[in-house]
C-alpha cells in the first residue's frame, strides 16, 4: 500500500493500514511535514488562557485534574498521530517505509513502488494535486486500486468514471471481471465522512446517517431504559454506549476503556444484561429523498413592504374610494366613470373643473391633495422593496427569538459540510466566520443560514450569534487559539453549554480537554478529529471493498460495507445467524441488484428517488448465504480486517 499526503490524514491512514490490517505501507510526505503538524496560531496566548483556567480550577477544587482523566482525549483530536518512526495512534506501530518528496511526481511514485503496489491513496489537501497524481499513477500501473481525496464531489464523479474506464480498457474491456474491480477508483471526502459525526456530536440524540448509492442507514442514540423496561432494539442494536457516557465529567470510550467502554455489535445476551447504558440502534432504513432544496432568492410579496407602508396604502385606497363615492353623488356619473375621473384628478391629468358645480371643483382639489400624499408613499415603497430584494440575496442575520440552535465557528471545508448536514437534519444553526471570502458563505446564502461576520475572539460576536440561548457550540476553525478562546468565552457566558472542540496539537488538546472537563464538570465537552473519523473509510476503500460510510460510537468507529460472499469462509454457506460474530461484524441486508448495477452510484447531486435500491432488510436468521450473494454488513475496523483476510500471495502477485 502507498499513501501520499501532506496532513494528519495521511499519517493516520498509514497507521490504520499497518496496525489494524497488517499491510506493508509506504508513506510519501513533504520534507517539512515529517510530523505533519498544523500551524498553531498564537500558541503562547492559548497556553496563557489555559493556565488561567487551570489556576482557577486548582483554587476551586484543590487539584489540577478535577474530573479529568487520561482517556478523555485518546484518539479524539486532530493531533498528527503518527510519524515515520511510529506515533501514538492507539499504540499502533509506525509505517514501514517513509519517503520525503514535495509532490507525488512520476519519479516519486516510481520510487514508492506504485508499479508493484496493490493500492494507492492520494490524500493531499489540494484536489488538483490528487487528480494529477492519480492520472500519473494510473498510467504507471493500470491495475492499481486508487483512492482519492476530493472536496469537489461533482468533479470527483467524472474523475472516478474516467479512471475506471482507463482501468477497464487496460484489463481487457469492461468484462475484466475481478481485475477490473481490483483496479477500481474510489473518490472520498474527509469532510463528507466527518460531517455527520460532528453534527451528531453537537446535538445530543441526533440521528447519525450514512447515505450513498440510494441507501440510507439511520442510526439513533437512545438513553438507558428505565428500571423494569427493556430497550427497543429497532432493526438491530449496533452498539452499547460506555458506562460513563451519561456522566458529564466522564470520558468517551476509547480503545483502552475495557468493559467500561462502548461495545460494538453486541449479541442479544449482552444487550439484555446491559443496565444503565445507552444504545445505538438501527431504527429505520429508507431512502431519504433528494437533498434539502436550495433556499430560493425570490422574496414573498408580503415581505416587500413594511407594516407602516401597507397601512399607508390602505389609507390612500380608502380616500380614493371615498372620493369616488362623493363624485358619484355630485355628478350622478356611473361608478366606473366616477372612479376614472377621481384617478385622473388624483394624478393631476384631468382638465380643470371650470364652470362645473362647486362640489365637483372641491372634489378635484381634494383629489389633487391626495395625489401629493401618494408620491412620497410610492417613493418609500420603491426604496423599501429594493432594499428587501438586496437583503434577499445577502447573508441572513440571526432572528431575534432564536434559541436552541447550534453555533458553528468557521465555514471552511469542514464547517461547510457540517452546516449542510445540520440543515438536512432540520437543526437550526448560526455560523460565525471572520473571512468575508470564505468558501462556505455562498452555501450559507443559498441555504438561508444566518451568518455573523466577525472575529470570534472579539467581544460581542458570540453574543450576536445568540450564544446565551444556544444548545451547543461547534468550534471548527483552523487555529487552536481561536477555538480555545471561543470555547472559554462561551463557557463564561453559559457554563453548561455543550461544546465540541477541534484542536490540531495533540499534547495541547489533551491538556485543554482535561482542564475544561475539570472546570465545568456539569457541561459536556467533546473533541473530535476529522482524520480519525475518515481514516477507516479510506483504509477500507484501499482494500477493494465498497465502504458505504462510517458511524462514530463515542471514540470508536463502526463501518458499513458491501461485501461479496464468495471467497469468505466466515460467510459462504452459513446462515445469517451463524455469520454474525459479536464485536466484529453483522450482516444487515442482502443486495439483489444485478452485478452490473451494483457499483453504479449516483452522485450526491443526483435525484435517484425512482431508482430501486435492490436491498432486502430484516433477513431471516435461517437464510443461507450463497457465493453469488452480496451483503451489506456493519463491522468494526478489526472485524473488517479479519473478514477481508488479505492474502500475502495477492500482494506478491500484484
Amino acid at each position: 500500500m502507498v499513501v501520499c499526503g501532506d496532513d494528519g490524514l495521511a499519517h493516520r491512514l498509514a497507521a490504520e493500514l499497518r496496525g489494524v490490517y497488517g499491510e506493508q505501507v509506504t508513506l510519501v510526505v513533504p520534507p517539512t511535514d515529517r510530523v505533519a503538524r498544523q500551524p498553531v496560531v498564537g500558541r503562547a496566548r492559548a497556553s496563557a488562557l489555559l493556565d488561567r483556567v487551570s489556576a482557577a480550577v486548582t483554587r476551586a477544587a484543590g487539584n489540577g485534574n478535577g474530573n479529568g482523566n487520561g482517556n478523555g482525549n485518546g484518539g479524539g483530536t486532530d493531533g498528527r498521530a503518527t510519524g515515520a518512526g511510529g506515533g501514538r495512534t492507539a499504540g499502533q506501530p509506525g509505517v514501514a517505509r517513509l519517503l520525503e518528496a514535495a509532490e507525488a511526481s512520476e519519479s516519486v511514485l516510481a520510487e514508492a513502488g506504485v508499479e508493484r503496489a496493490t493500492a494507492l491513496a492520494l490524500v493531499y489537501d489540494d484536489d488538483e494535486t490528487n487528480i494529477r497524481a492519480a492520472l500519473t499513477a494510473r498510467r504507471l500501473n493500470p491495475r492499481l486500486r486508487l483512492v482519492l481525496r476530493l472536496y469537489n464531489r461533482r468533479l470527483g464523479q467524472h474523475i472516478e468514471a474516467l479512471l475506471d474506464q482507463a482501468a477497464a480498457l487496460a484489463s481487457g474491456g469492461p468484462e475484466g471481471g475481478n481485475d477490473a474491480f481490483d483496479a477500481s477508483t474510489t473518490v472520498l471526502s474527509d469532510a463528507d465522512t466527518a460531517a455527520p459525526a460532528l453534527a451528531a456530536t453537537a446535538v445530543a440524540g441526533t440521528t447519525k446517517v450514512v447515505q450513498t448509492d440510494g441507501l440510507m442507514l439511520r442510526a439513533v442514540e437512545r438513553p438507558p431504559p428505565r428500571p423494569g423496561q427493556v430497550a427497543d432494539p429497532g432493526l438491530c442494536t449496533l452498539a452499547l454506549l460506555s458506562a460513563t457516557a451519561s456522566d458529564p465529567a466522564g470520558a468517551d470510550g476509547s480503545e483502552g476503556s475495557g468493559e467500561q467502554g462502548p461495545r460494538l455489535l453486541p449479541d442479544e445476551r449482552a444487550v439484555a444484561e446491559a443496565t444503565g447504558r445507552g444504545t445505538v440502534v438501527l431504527e429505520t432504513v429508507s431512502y431519504a429523498g433528494p437533498a434539502l432544496p436550495a433556499g430560493r432568492s425570490l422574496v414573498r410579496l408580503g415581505s416587500l413592504l413594511s407594516r407602516r407602508l401597507r397601512w399607508s396604502f390602505a389609507g390612500l385606497v380608502g380616500c380614493v374610494v371615498a372620493l369616488a363615492v362623493a363624485s358619484m353623488a355630485v355628478t350622478n356619473e356611473r361608478p366606473l366613470t366616477a372612479v376614472y375621473l377621481t384617478l385622473l384628478d388624483l394624478f393631476a391629468i384631468n382638465n380643470p373643473a371650470i364652470g362645473e358645480p362647486v362640489g365637483r371643483q372641491i372634489l378635484q382639489l381634494l383629489s389633487g391633495l391626495v395625489g401629493l400624499l401618494l408620491l412620497p408613499v410610492l417613493l418609500a415603497a420603491v426604496l423599501e422593496a429594493l432594499g428587501t430584494f438586496r437583503s434577499g440575496t445577502a447573508l441572513r442575520k440571526p432572528p431575534r427569538g432564536l434559541s436552541g440552535h447550534v453555533v458553528l465557528l468557521g465555514v471552511g471545508k469542514i464547517g461547510t459540510r457540517v452546516m449542510t448536514r445540520l440543515r438536512e437534519l432540520k437543526i437550526p444553526v448560526v455560523c460565525v466566520e471572520g473571512d468575508p471570502e470564505a468558501r462556505g458563505l455562498a452555501t450559507a446564502r443559498r441555504l438561508r443560514v444566518p451568518v455573523v461576520l466577525g472575529d470570534v475572539t472579539q467581544e460581542g460576536v458570540l453574543e450576536a450569534a445568540k450564544i446565551h440561548r444556544a444548545h451547543s457550540l461547534l468550534a471548527l476553525t483552523s487555529a487552536d487559539t481561536t477555538n480555545l478562546e471561543a470555547v472559554l468565552y462561551a463557557r463564561s457566558l453559559r457554563p453548561d453549554l455543550r461544546v465540541v472542540l477541534r484542536l490540531y496539537d495533540d499534547d495541547f488538546a489533551t491538556a485543554v480537554y482535561r482542564t475544561l472537563r475539570a472546570a465545568h464538570p456539569h457541561a459536556l465537552t467533546r473533541s473530535r478529529s476529522v482524520s480519525h473519523l475518515a481514516a477507516p473509510a479510506f483504509a477500507g476503500a484501499m482494500l477493494g471493498r465498497q465502504i458505504l460510510g462510517a458511524i462514530p460510537v463515542e471514540r470508536r468507529v463502526l463501518l458499513f460495507a458491501a461485501v461479496d460472499v464468495a471467497g469468505h469462509p466466515q460467510l459462504e454457506g452459513r446462515t445469517v445467524a451463524e455469520a454474525f460474530r459479536a464485536g466484529a461484524w453483522r450482516v444487515l441486508a442482502l443486495d439483489t441488484a444485478a452485478p452490473g448495477e451494483r457499483n453504479q452510484s449516483p452522485g450526491p447531486e443526483t435525484d435517484d428517488s425512482d431508482r430501486p435500491s435492490g436491498l432486502i432488510w430484516e433477513l431471516p436468521p435461517t437464510y443461507v448465504l450463497r457465493p453469488e450473494d452480496r451483503v451489506v454488513l456493519a463491522a468494526t475496523r478489526r472485524g473488517l480486517a479479519e473478514l477481508l483476510g488479505r492474502r500475502r500471495q495477492e500482494t506478491a502477485g500484484a
